[in-house]
């Protein structure tokens, strides 16, 4: 495998889905601090591409990094992990 075809893979939680075929999905890291030793949370918003409009608000997602698909989209839905409730 090369380093080509390597894509980064998250999941996440959508937070947003008002726009068409785009929803936002929000990714949360936990990493240490480096000098406290503290666990801390790291939050990052992606705009995910979703051709069906599929996903709705509160749907745990994985997503795949892609080519540039507009100005903010870099990422597309790969599969619904768990719809909301």
């Amino acid at each position: 495998m090369t380093d080509r075809t390597v894509r980064k893979v998250r999941t996440g939680v959508v937070v947003s889905a008002a726009r068409d075929k785009t929803v936002t999905v929000e990714i949360v890291n936990t990493v240490r601090h480096k000098v406290y030793d503290k666990a801390m949370r790291r939050r990052k918003r992606l705009h995910v591409h979703d051709e069906a409009n599929e996903a709705g608000v509160g749907d745990t997602v994985k997503v795949m990094e892609t080519r540039p698909l507009s100005k903010t989209k870099r990422w597309r839905l790969v599969e619904i992990v768990e719809r909301a409730r």
